[in-house]
């Protein structure tokens, strides 16, 4: 449903320069880089803090860049440091340190979600954006043109209208606002679905993310892999994600796969029932752009919302809020322009600006999908990559897109395979 403009206030009568929707990594990113800048924003999110969402809760250093570069205190308590990836499978169980480069911090991190994405929010109100929670955005106001003017909203019980001259879409892979502008998924992109619970569990304070390459369904090597993330907090983030190249992916029971997974591991580890702290749940990883466009008609989407999910590992957090970076300063330079013309002009080229920096990538990220999505390529990868140590640095960067753009041998290749594959 949309709201026609003319019953409610004249655009010239906005609430903010610009509404976000979402206060997650994405939204809460975008509204405090759009703060900085000094424009009027209103942040939107339907829930209030804390609450949980699902996720690995593992950071890598794509991540911690952009903490770091939004001032967030990763030395406060609560924060846990990891050296690197610790890989198993095949076998084998070998230790993986992120790279050394000049355009990532050689560490990652680990934090929950049920206070990380506060700490962003709470961040972006410091810069001077105007939150409000329990407000459950149901619409869009549409002008004559059809461009979004501003949201409706429900917010205890009753029906509120907000007005902006522009509305950021990052309210998820659900996104209401993107499908009632029309835009809906792209069917010939990947989808993944990770499902995680907590346990209690000695290996709390690990020093390497685990992820494990073999995940079986009986005698079905399965595309996708299994986490362990200590939380530092007496317990371990455990989960699984899997991608939808598996003809039993929309029929399979997710839940029980993880019990499962589970029961193969040491019993001194303590992943057993009675220590499971939270139910298992389970969320989509929308990838690849599989949503576009990511600007139409005074709607900017980022993260989840624009489907700007990494597709060779399931990172979204990182790109959510690199997205919502490049997105506010898109939106920066075009409300400075003095016409509405001059505005869509910088607004129509955010699409390229993001294809620019992942496009290619994520072509790439596709064929890797596709491959892996036979049980044959798997089971050779894990027995005869894993042995090789070269093969797996080179393999860890280009999984985590950790590159230099001026790096070493395996940096300059990353880079060139992302530079000649089509960006769609």
């Amino acid at each position: 449903m949309t709201v026609p403009a003319a019953t409610q206030r004249n655009v010239a009568e906005a609430d903010a320069d610009v509404i976000v929707v979402g206060a997650g990594p994405a939204g809460s990113t975008t509204a405090f880089h759009l703060a900085q800048a000094g424009l009027n924003v209103l942040l939107l999110e339907k829930t209030t803090f804390p609450r949980e969402k699902v996720c690995g809760d593992g950071l890598t250093p794509r991540a911690v860049k952009q903490l770091i570069g939004m001032g967030i205190d990763i030395d406060a308590p609560g924060w846990v440091r990891n050296k690197g990836l610790r890989v198993v499978g095949g076998g084998m169980r070998f230790e993986l340190d992120w790279p050394e480069l000049s355009s990532y911090p050689d560490f990652g991190l680990v934090r929950t979600r049920q206070d990380f994405d506060e700490i962003l929010a709470n961040n972006a109100v410091r810069a001077g954006v105007r939150m409000l929670q329990g407000v459950n955005v149901t619409a869009p106001i549409l002008d004559r043109s059809g461009h979004i003017v501003g949201v409706t909203a429900k917010k205890d019980g009753e029906e509120v209208s907000y007005r902006s001259r522009l509305v950021v879409a990052a309210d998820g892979n659900s996104t209401r606002i993107s499908l009632a502008m029309g835009l809906h998924k792209r069917e010939d992109r990947p989808m993944g679905v990770a499902v995680r619970t907590y346990f209690t569990s000695p290996r709390h304070d690990d020093d390497y993310l685990e992820t494990w390459l073999e995940l079986w369904d009986e005698d079905t090597l399965l595309p996708g892999y299994g986490w362990i993330f200590g939380v530092g907090d007496g317990t371990s983030n455990v989960g699984l994600g899997l991608l939808n190249t598996n003809e039993a992916f929309k029929g399979m029971d997710y839940r029980d796969l993880l019990k499962r997974w589970v029961k193969g591991m040491p019993p001194e580890w303590g992943y057993v029932e009675e220590n499971m702290t939270s139910p298992i749940r389970g969320a989509a990883l929308p990838m690849a752009f599989n949503r576009q466009p990511h600007y139409t008609r005074g709607l900017v989407l980022v993260g989840d919302a624009g489907g700007m999910i990494n597709p060779f590992n399931g990172e979204g957090i990182a790109y959510a809020m690199e997205t919502g970076h490049i997105a506010a300063e898109a939106i920066v330079q075009a409300l400075a322009r003095p016409t509405p013309a001059q505005r869509e002009r910088v607004l129509r080229a955010y699409p390229a600006m993001l294809k620019d920096a992942y496009g290619g990538y994520f072509t790439l990220g596709r064929g890797f999908v596709e491959l892996i999505g036979h049980p044959g390529v798997m089971n050779f990868a894990t027995r005869h990559a894993l042995p090789h140590p070269h093969l797996m640095r080179f393999a860890l960067k280009l999984l985590a897109n950790l590159t230099d753009r001026r790096g070493d041998a395996s940096d300059r290749i990353i880079n060139a395979l992302s530079k000649v594959a089509p960006s769609a």
